[in-house]
């Protein structure tokens, strides 16, 4: 009745295969086909007309961004079909096969002790050094069984299948020496129709067992800051990517609750317009930041400096394409967690990581790491089964909705709504330089400035030209990571010479975060650390008349004193706005010059639209005959549209 299944389930371990339940389906696909390891996601193949393309994307493929990788060899395996059927679910799971795999040698690859000193270390000296705002560092559990891994995927899959809820894709892949079975929560990202959306989650409940607990709990995490704002940050993470591929951004919605039968997370969803090809907006948005941390590149040097071996593909992708009615290729990628790989020797892996940020506690984040692993143990037989007949659905308890939607409250109404341009006739057709700190925020900057109707470039800081800096009307020194006094950073060495080049010629200059820091240490003014960093948070500030809540940051910040650039050969005082609670310079302006240590560009930033325009206004020397708060999107009343 069904050939395709039957053909897999007589001889699992001769054919690579794949059987995928995605969210929504009544029924599982299936794919038989011919594998082939590739260099680059570009060899990707093209899917044809009822042949999809399933390709496992490992960690290592973010070589192909730059970022700093540990290479383990995993390949780039890609499953082209040549058999496809679609079947029930319910019919699925009672093919699969219902014995016990048996699975031994359980053992995490870091102790509990060991990962918590790691998180400690993470928080001391990466983000108390201003490397990131948060990142996200995995461990395994490790074991062996003596099952056939085909056999024992599809065994743990019918588990999946009747024990979890809430997932993604469930699913089973087996090709030669690499076997991929999980139930993962997370769309990395989809692109249909031209349409591209992202699925940020962060924020994890952890269902007790005894239902007596259940509610009270779950309120207590609803309303828990932490949670909140890891993700907030990853949300920022991922429109990074999204102005970078969508023509108009990306807009938000949510927040919105993924209910699992061990877990359940806040989420949010993006959704932008595109015209590129999938393989292109896969790796531009390589990986997850939910998986890896922000800034991205960084996260990705911070990953190899604490952990110890490659990820094989845990965080990595599997990218399945397919044509859709009309002939279009589209993709469908989620997030590789929640899974275990099986190699040919017997071994499962199951790794799980936690997002470290500036208050992490390191037992809180061991226990998470566990947690996020038990709904896959479960199914492997190493954990209690959970009996999902129970769950309540969290979503529908009183002034829970009302309570999550109250989060968007404080965010930027420019990201929450449609983004038509709204030009200034002052600005429009104004040439603007943003030059990439190493960190993409900049790709939120170049889209703000297009609203105002301005012309935006984008360039890393190791490919400016002096030659670049003279052609523009503006340059838009962007953020990053770093200490804005280390010699030792080539990056802080060529922005700090890259503004004194371009002030000495006397073209107007906006500096964000960082490069504001060395516009301050230009002008004279010292930067310090501050004891606890200000990362990932809403900040009320008072920028020369105008309070504003802007997301921030930052772990260094320049302190008030007299401030004086050298610009155009003449000595040029700069105003400061200060922020008294932390005795901080949280702008600066003068002729020709305005900078902001906080993200205008941030989801975070409730007022941030307005708060650039007006900076970009005053560095052009605009200073009237528009009205500056146009930019703010807002419904009578204040209320977000």
């Amino acid at each position: 009745m069904y050939p395709v299944l039957d053909a897999i389930l007589r001889a699992p371990a001769d054919q690579a295969w794949a059987l995928l339940w995605r969210e929504g389906q009544e029924t599982v696909e299936v794919l038989r086909g011919t594998t082939a390891d590739v260099a680059r996601l570009a060899d990707i193949p093209a899917a044809e007309e009822g042949h999809p393309v399933l390709a496992m994307v490992p960690f290592r493929q973010i070589a192909e961004r730059g970022f700093a990788v540990r290479d383990d060899g995993t390949p780039l395996r890609v499953l082209t079909g040549t058999a496809y059927e679609r079947v029930p679910v319910e019919a699925v799971v009672a093919a699969l096969p219902t014995g016990e795999v048996e699975v031994t040698d359980e053992r995490f690859s870091v102790s509990d002790e060991d990962y918590a000193a790691i998180v400690s270390r993470v928080i001391e000296e990466e983000i108390g050094n201003g490397e990131g705002a948060n990142f996200v560092i995995r461990r395994d559990v490790l074991a062996h069984t003596a099952t056939e891994p085909a056999t024992a995927a599809l065994t743990w899959l019918r588990r999946l299948l009747t024990d979890e809820r809430g997932a993604y894709w469930t699913f089973a892949v087996h090709t030669p020496g690499h076997t991929l079975v999980g139930a993962t929560p997370e769309r990395h990202v989809s692109v249909e129709g031209g349409r591209v959306r992202m699925n940020p989650i962060s924020g994890t409940f952890r269902h007790p067992a005894d239902m007596a607990d259940l509610e009270p709990a779950f309120r207590s995490f609803i309303a828990d800051t932490k949670e909140t704002e890891e993700l907030f940050m990853v949300v920022d993470e991922e429109m990074k990517m999204m102005s970078q591929i969508c023509t108009d951004g990306g807009r938000i919605t949510g927040p919105y609750l993924k209910q699992m039968a061990h877990l359940t997370h806040t989420e949010y969803l993006l959704d932008g317009r595109s015209d590129a090809d999938p393989r292109d907006v896969l790796r531009l948005t390589m990986f997850a930041p939910t998986v890896t941390g922000s800034p991205m590149e960084n996260a990705c040097t911070v990953i190899t400096r604490h952990e110890p071996g490659g990820r094989g593909y845990y965080s990595g992708v599997l990218a399945l394409l397919e044509r859709d009615a009309d002939g279009g290729e589209q993709l469908d990628a989620p997030i590789l967690i929640r899974t275990a790989h099986l190699d040919d020797e017997g071994t499962v892996t199951v790794s799980a990581g936690a997002t470290l940020v500036r208050h992490s506690d390191p037992v809180s984040e061991v226990a998470e790491t566990t947690a996020k692993a038990s709904g896959m143990l479960a199914a492997l037989g190493l954990r209690p089964r959970r009996d999902i007949s129970y769950a309540v659905p969290l979503a529908e308890l009183d002034g829970v909705a009302e309570a999550l939607g109250a989060r968007n409250e404080s965010l930027s109404p420019f990201w929450l709504s449609p983004q038509e341009a709204r030009p200034d006739p002052d600005l429009l057709g104004r040439r603007v330089l943003v030059v990439d700190a190493a960190d993409t925020w900049t790709q939120m900057l170049a889209h703000q400035v297009r609203h105002f109707g301005m012309a935006a470039r984008v360039a890393r800081w190791d490919e400016v030209t002096e030659q670049d800096l003279a052609a523009v009307d503006l340059v838009l020194f962007g953020p990053g990571p770093g200490d804005p006094d280390d010699p030792d950073d080539p990056r802080v060495t060529r922005l700090r010479d890259l503004l004194a080049a371009r002030l000495a010629a006397g073209g107007p200059v906006l500096a964000v975060c960082l490069s504001h820091q060395i516009l301050s240490r230009l002008a004279g003014l010292d930067v310090t650390r501050l004891e606890r960093p200000n990362q990932g948070v809403q900040l009320p500030v008072d920028l020369w008349g105008h309070p504003a809540r802007i997301g921030f940051y930052n772990t260094f910040v320049p302190r008030p004193g007299d401030a004086v650039v050298e610009r155009a050969g003449v000595g040029t005082p700069l105003e400061a706005a200060v922020d008294p609670a932390h005795d901080a310079v949280v702008g600066l302006r003068g002729p020709g010059v305005a900078s902001i240590q906080g993200h205008a560009e941030s989801v975070l930033s409730r007022d941030g639209l307005g708060v650039l325009h007006r900076l970009i206004r005053h560095a052009l020397g605009h200073e009237a005959g528009f009205d500056t708060e146009m930019s703010d999107i807002r419904r009578p009343g204040g209320k977000v549209s």
